[in-house]
């Protein structure tokens, strides 16, 4: 393999001087056209490539942004929200000059995590799935501009956030089993250290005020398969609802593996609505009726808002996607 280019034979290349070419591959706008174009030349010649950590050093830049996940690895690779969410954040990054670092941690001892962003190893931070116990979040978002895809418990005002109407998400699926007739309704909630989890319990429990009703049961998962399942269980253990919301697809399965064992149905006996419409909910049988949250598009709004505060730019602080139900066979 040949040795790669350096930026001092693309100067030599281009008749230019060597701070020449480094105000070109950097973006400044004080160079000629005519070396500008000289020195484009001679790059795509030598096909010279920048080195990021000269760069770096010049500029006090990483160009790369961190995604932190305070979750453990099993929680991370199997749930699709993230894989959505990350597919949503390259899609806007690919544009860009940042890359993404992925850090993954349901907690930081001895702030490992933390020390990497505050001295200097990202230019910002996204962050999701965050818990009112993990309290080294808000020692990043001090030290570097960060972005969170869904409200923090203690939110500030200069905090940014991207997020899906969870409230009413919750509302329209309740309302759903309750438009097809249904009377008992329970719910299978989220991890209830997390805002989303107790927003979509607002959003149940408000539909069920409208119509008169009171809620059949509520148990909490962690938005895992196998709590869907256990909470489901714990729900039966009192009598069987004719209807359940579940707050994520995933648990959605989890309770469907649930009702069958106690040998009900779905819909006939207990009609199920879950929330994401990720690829889970066409993986059941039947296919699960769920509350679409735009889960790419979440990503990519968190990542553009990030790209914006680091360019110098004013974003809104608050970005809100809505959600769709989708009617499938499960209700």
């Amino acid at each position: 393999m040949s040795p790669r280019a350096t930026i001092e034979e693309v100067a030599s290349a281009a008749g230019v001087s060597r701070s020449t070419v480094s105000r070109v591959v950097n973006g400044s706008t004080a160079v000629s056209p005519e070396a500008l174009a000289a020195v484009r030349a001679a790059i795509d010649e030598l096909s010279y490539v920048p080195n990021r950590a000269a760069r770096s050093l010049a500029s006090r830049q990483t160009h790369a942004i961190a995604l932190i996940v305070p979750e453990d690895t099993n929680r991370f690779f199997g749930d699709p929200f993230f894989a959505a969410i990350v597919a949503g954040i390259t899609g806007k990054l690919g544009g860009s000059d940042y890359l993404l670092n992925l850090l993954i941690a349901s907690d930081d001892p001895g702030d490992k995590m933390t020390s990497f962003v505050r001295n200097g190893g990202v230019d910002g931070a996204l962050i999701v799935s965050h818990h009112t116990s993990d309290a080294f979040i808000d020692r990043i978002a001090d030290a570097v501009p960060v972005v969170y895809g869904g409200r923090p418990v203690r939110r500030r005002e200069t905090d940014y956030v991207v997020d899906v109407d969870n409230v009413a998400g919750a509302e329209n699926a309740t309302r759903r089993l309750i438009d097809i007739g249904r009377t008992r309704i329970a719910t299978v909630s989220g991890t209830p250290t997390m805002v989303s989890s107790i927003d979509r319990m607002q959003g149940f429990r408000r539909a069920l005020a409208d119509a008169g009703l009171r809620p059949f049961a509520e148990e909490a998962g962690d938005y895992s398969e196998a709590s869907g399942a256990d909470a489901m269980r714990r729900i039966l253990a009192g009598g069987a609802p004719d209807a359940v919301f579940v707050a994520s697809d995933l648990m959605a399965r989890g309770a469907l593996t649930a009702l069958r064992s106690a040998g009900l149905r779905v819909p006939e006996d207990v009609a199920l609505v879950g929330f994401d419409d990720s690829s889970v909910a066409v993986s059941t049988d039947p296919q699960l009726t769920t509350m679409r949250q735009p889960m790419y598009r979440q990503g990519e709004a968190m990542a553009g808002v990030l790209l914006a505060r680091l360019a110098g730019e004013d974003p809104a602080n608050t970005t809100i996607l809505p959600t769709e139900l989708v009617v499938r066979a499960s209700a």
